[in-house]
Protein backbone atom coordinates (compact mmCIF):
# COMPACT_ATOMS: atom_id res chain seq x y z
CA UNK A 1 0.00 0.00 0.00
CA UNK A 2 2.84 2.27 0.87
CA UNK A 3 4.59 1.78 -2.58
CA UNK A 4 1.41 2.90 -4.29
CA UNK A 5 0.84 5.61 -2.29
CA UNK A 6 5.01 6.72 -3.01
CA UNK A 7 4.36 6.14 -6.72
CA UNK A 8 0.74 8.60 -6.80
CA UNK A 9 2.74 11.12 -5.11
CA UNK A 10 5.94 10.62 -7.79
CA UNK A 11 3.41 11.38 -10.53
CA UNK A 12 2.16 14.11 -8.49
CA UNK A 13 6.14 15.41 -8.56
CA UNK A 14 6.77 14.94 -11.98
CA UNK A 15 3.17 16.83 -12.52
CA UNK A 16 4.48 19.74 -10.59
CA UNK A 17 7.72 20.19 -12.27
CA UNK A 18 5.65 20.17 -15.96
CA UNK A 19 3.79 22.83 -14.80
CA UNK A 20 6.45 24.45 -13.64
CA UNK A 21 8.26 24.07 -16.94
CA UNK A 22 5.18 26.01 -19.14
CA UNK A 23 5.51 28.67 -16.43
CA UNK A 24 9.00 29.36 -16.73
CA UNK A 25 10.18 32.47 -18.10
CA UNK A 26 10.80 33.32 -22.17
CA UNK A 27 14.46 32.88 -23.00
CA UNK A 28 16.90 35.58 -22.15
CA UNK A 29 18.41 35.96 -25.79
CA UNK A 30 14.81 36.76 -26.63
CA UNK A 31 14.41 39.68 -24.32
CA UNK A 32 17.54 41.30 -24.02
CA UNK A 33 18.21 44.18 -25.27
CA UNK A 34 21.45 45.18 -27.83
CA UNK A 35 23.46 41.98 -27.61
CA UNK A 36 26.51 41.81 -29.63
CA UNK A 37 25.33 40.71 -32.68
CA UNK A 38 26.24 42.70 -35.64
CA UNK A 39 28.61 44.62 -33.82
CA UNK A 40 31.06 42.83 -31.85
CA UNK A 41 33.84 45.34 -31.67
CA UNK A 42 32.39 48.65 -29.58
CA UNK A 43 35.60 50.01 -28.32
CA UNK A 44 34.95 52.65 -31.04
CA UNK A 45 31.66 53.61 -30.34
CA UNK A 46 28.51 53.36 -32.70
CA UNK A 47 28.14 55.94 -35.43
CA UNK A 48 24.99 57.48 -36.27
CA UNK A 49 24.66 60.24 -39.02
CA UNK A 50 20.75 60.46 -38.06
CA UNK A 51 18.61 62.47 -40.13
CA UNK A 52 17.22 65.25 -38.09
CA UNK A 53 15.02 67.13 -40.57
CA UNK A 54 11.44 66.28 -40.73
CA UNK A 55 9.65 67.45 -43.94
CA UNK A 56 5.97 69.17 -42.93
CA UNK A 57 2.81 67.39 -44.11
CA UNK A 58 -0.64 68.62 -44.21
CA UNK A 59 -2.24 68.49 -40.43
CA UNK A 60 0.85 69.87 -38.85
CA UNK A 61 0.79 72.84 -36.58
CA UNK A 62 3.15 75.31 -36.52
CA UNK A 63 3.55 78.17 -33.90
CA UNK A 64 4.86 80.88 -35.26
CA UNK A 65 6.00 84.11 -33.34
CA UNK A 66 7.37 87.48 -34.45
CA UNK A 67 9.47 89.30 -31.99
CA UNK A 68 10.31 92.87 -32.26
CA UNK A 69 11.08 95.93 -30.06
CA UNK A 70 8.23 97.86 -31.67
CA UNK A 71 5.25 97.26 -30.06
CA UNK A 72 2.66 98.06 -33.07
CA UNK A 73 4.43 95.15 -34.94
CA UNK A 74 4.50 92.90 -32.05
CA UNK A 75 0.35 93.37 -31.78
CA UNK A 76 0.45 93.77 -36.27
CA UNK A 77 1.32 89.68 -35.66
CA UNK A 78 -0.44 89.38 -32.44
CA UNK A 79 2.41 88.13 -30.18
CA UNK A 80 2.02 89.55 -26.98
CA UNK A 81 1.31 86.85 -26.07
CA UNK A 82 1.92 85.83 -21.82
CA UNK A 83 5.09 84.65 -20.42
CA UNK A 84 5.47 81.62 -19.75
CA UNK A 85 4.01 80.28 -22.86
CA UNK A 86 1.69 76.93 -22.36
CA UNK A 87 1.51 74.16 -25.00
CA UNK A 88 -2.28 74.69 -24.55
CA UNK A 89 -1.69 78.32 -25.80
CA UNK A 90 0.72 77.34 -28.48
CA UNK A 91 -1.61 75.17 -29.75
CA UNK A 92 -4.22 77.38 -29.76
CA UNK A 93 -2.34 80.22 -31.56
CA UNK A 94 -0.47 77.85 -34.01
CA UNK A 95 -1.00 77.85 -38.06
CA UNK A 96 -2.33 74.22 -39.45
CA UNK A 97 -1.17 72.88 -43.12
CA UNK A 98 -3.92 73.10 -44.92
CA UNK A 99 -4.35 69.85 -46.98
CA UNK A 100 -3.17 71.88 -50.25
CA UNK A 101 0.26 72.81 -47.80
CA UNK A 102 -0.38 76.51 -47.28
CA UNK A 103 -0.70 78.18 -44.47
CA UNK A 104 -2.67 81.63 -43.96
CA UNK A 105 0.13 83.48 -41.65
CA UNK A 106 -1.29 87.23 -40.63
CA UNK A 107 -1.18 90.04 -43.59
CA UNK A 108 1.78 87.52 -45.44
CA UNK A 109 -1.29 85.74 -46.64
CA UNK A 110 -0.85 82.02 -48.25
CA UNK A 111 2.79 80.80 -47.78
CA UNK A 112 3.26 77.12 -49.02
CA UNK A 113 5.08 74.66 -46.19
CA UNK A 114 4.11 71.34 -47.40
CA UNK A 115 7.32 69.24 -47.71
CA UNK A 116 9.98 71.76 -46.28
CA UNK A 117 11.21 71.48 -42.86
CA UNK A 118 10.87 74.27 -39.72
CA UNK A 119 14.00 75.62 -40.46
CA UNK A 120 13.22 76.60 -44.43
CA UNK A 121 9.92 77.62 -43.01
CA UNK A 122 11.50 79.78 -40.84
CA UNK A 123 13.82 81.38 -42.88
CA UNK A 124 11.05 82.09 -45.81
CA UNK A 125 9.03 84.20 -43.04
CA UNK A 126 11.99 85.70 -41.76
CA UNK A 127 12.85 87.29 -45.55
CA UNK A 128 9.46 87.88 -46.03
CA UNK A 129 9.12 89.91 -42.51
CA UNK A 130 12.45 91.38 -43.83
CA UNK A 131 11.05 92.69 -46.36
CA UNK A 132 8.28 95.12 -44.12
CA UNK A 133 10.02 95.89 -41.38
CA UNK A 134 13.09 96.32 -39.25
CA UNK A 135 14.70 94.40 -36.14
CA UNK A 136 11.94 91.85 -36.08
CA UNK A 137 12.43 88.21 -35.59
CA UNK A 138 10.60 84.97 -36.25
CA UNK A 139 10.71 82.15 -34.54
CA UNK A 140 9.16 78.80 -36.09
CA UNK A 141 8.19 75.85 -33.94
CA UNK A 142 6.56 72.64 -34.56
CA UNK A 143 4.25 71.66 -31.86
CA UNK A 144 2.25 68.47 -32.30
CA UNK A 145 5.56 66.55 -32.21
CA UNK A 146 4.36 63.05 -31.28
CA UNK A 147 4.90 59.20 -31.06
CA UNK A 148 2.30 56.52 -30.61
CA UNK A 149 3.78 53.43 -28.84
CA UNK A 150 1.77 50.12 -28.89
CA UNK A 151 1.60 46.69 -28.29
CA UNK A 152 3.85 44.79 -25.90
CA UNK A 153 4.27 47.70 -23.60
CA UNK A 154 2.90 48.30 -20.28
CA UNK A 155 1.48 51.92 -20.60
CA UNK A 156 0.62 52.25 -24.30
CA UNK A 157 -0.48 55.46 -25.76
CA UNK A 158 0.85 58.64 -27.51
CA UNK A 159 3.23 60.75 -25.55
CA UNK A 160 4.17 64.12 -26.91
CA UNK A 161 8.09 64.76 -26.99
CA UNK A 162 9.72 68.43 -25.53
CA UNK A 163 12.92 68.21 -26.88
CA UNK A 164 12.20 67.32 -30.25
CA UNK A 165 14.74 64.73 -30.55
CA UNK A 166 13.85 60.42 -28.87
CA UNK A 167 15.33 57.80 -30.23
CA UNK A 168 12.87 54.06 -30.03
CA UNK A 169 14.35 52.89 -27.05
CA UNK A 170 13.45 56.16 -24.67
CA UNK A 171 10.07 56.04 -26.75
CA UNK A 172 9.62 52.62 -25.41
CA UNK A 173 11.22 53.51 -21.56
CA UNK A 174 8.40 56.35 -21.60
CA UNK A 175 5.85 53.99 -22.29
CA UNK A 176 6.56 51.85 -19.48
CA UNK A 177 9.29 49.50 -20.78
CA UNK A 178 8.22 45.78 -22.70
CA UNK A 179 5.92 43.00 -20.94
CA UNK A 180 7.56 39.66 -20.68
CA UNK A 181 6.64 38.61 -23.91
CA UNK A 182 7.25 41.51 -26.27
CA UNK A 183 8.65 40.30 -30.05
CA UNK A 184 12.01 42.20 -29.54
CA UNK A 185 13.16 41.19 -32.93
CA UNK A 186 10.55 42.31 -34.61
CA UNK A 187 9.77 46.19 -33.36
CA UNK A 188 7.43 48.05 -36.04
CA UNK A 189 7.68 51.82 -37.19
CA UNK A 190 5.33 53.06 -39.10
CA UNK A 191 6.17 56.35 -40.51
CA UNK A 192 4.02 59.06 -42.17
CA UNK A 193 5.65 60.40 -45.54
CA UNK A 194 4.52 62.76 -48.53
CA UNK A 195 3.74 59.94 -50.32
CA UNK A 196 1.90 57.73 -48.03
CA UNK A 197 3.11 55.80 -45.09
CA UNK A 198 6.37 53.38 -44.72
CA UNK A 199 7.03 49.84 -42.13
CA UNK A 200 9.91 49.36 -41.22
CA UNK A 201 11.28 46.46 -39.14
CA UNK A 202 13.85 47.02 -36.32
CA UNK A 203 15.61 44.61 -34.34
CA UNK A 204 16.09 45.66 -30.63
CA UNK A 205 17.84 42.36 -29.49
CA UNK A 206 20.79 43.27 -31.89
CA UNK A 207 23.46 46.33 -31.02
CA UNK A 208 23.48 47.28 -34.62
CA UNK A 209 19.91 48.72 -34.58
CA UNK A 210 21.88 51.72 -32.74
CA UNK A 211 23.51 52.29 -36.50
CA UNK A 212 20.12 52.26 -38.37
CA UNK A 213 18.47 55.00 -40.16
CA UNK A 214 15.20 54.60 -37.87
CA UNK A 215 16.72 54.33 -34.40
CA UNK A 216 15.85 58.12 -33.83
CA UNK A 217 11.96 58.85 -34.54
CA UNK A 218 10.59 61.27 -36.30
CA UNK A 219 7.19 62.81 -35.90
CA UNK A 220 4.13 60.96 -35.69
CA UNK A 221 5.76 58.21 -35.87
CA UNK A 222 3.72 54.84 -34.50
CA UNK A 223 5.77 51.71 -32.65
CA UNK A 224 4.09 48.72 -32.40
CA UNK A 225 6.09 45.99 -30.24
CA UNK A 226 3.86 42.64 -31.27
CA UNK A 227 3.68 39.83 -28.49
CA UNK A 228 6.08 36.60 -29.85
CA UNK A 229 3.66 33.27 -31.11
CA UNK A 230 4.65 31.65 -27.69
CA UNK A 231 2.30 34.20 -25.77
CA UNK A 232 -0.67 32.29 -26.75
CA UNK A 233 0.91 28.82 -25.52
CA UNK A 234 1.96 30.79 -22.41
CA UNK A 235 0.18 30.37 -18.86
CA UNK A 236 0.13 33.81 -18.12
CA UNK A 237 -2.95 34.49 -16.15
CA UNK A 238 -3.12 30.98 -15.45
CA UNK A 239 -4.50 29.74 -11.88
CA UNK A 240 -1.19 27.99 -10.66
CA UNK A 241 -2.00 28.25 -7.31
CA UNK A 242 -5.55 26.83 -7.24
CA UNK A 243 -4.15 23.50 -9.52
CA UNK A 244 -1.38 23.43 -7.13
CA UNK A 245 -3.75 23.18 -3.97
CA UNK A 246 -5.93 20.83 -5.65
CA UNK A 247 -3.01 18.77 -6.63
CA UNK A 248 -1.49 18.83 -2.93
CA UNK A 249 -4.50 18.42 -1.79
CA UNK A 250 -5.42 14.86 -3.47
CA UNK A 251 -2.15 13.74 -2.80
CA UNK A 252 -2.99 14.26 1.43
CA UNK A 253 -5.97 12.24 0.72
CA UNK A 254 -4.29 9.64 -1.38
CA UNK A 255 -1.43 9.06 1.40
CA UNK A 256 -4.04 8.94 3.94
CA UNK A 257 -6.29 6.25 2.41
CA UNK A 258 -3.78 3.75 0.95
Amino acid sequence: MKTKAMYTLKVIAKLLVIISLFSSCVSQKKVQLLQEKSVEDISSGFINSRKTAYNLQPGDQLYIKVHSVDQKTSRLFQTDFPNPMTATYQELNSYRVEEDGYINFSFIDKVYVKGMTVKEVNDLLQKTVNEYFKEATVVVQLINWRVSILGEVQNPGTFIIKNKQINILQAIAQAGGTENFSNLKKVKLVRQTLEGSEMYYLDLTDNGVLQSDYFYLMPNDVVYVEPLNSKSFAFDNFPYSLILSTISTAAIIVALFQ
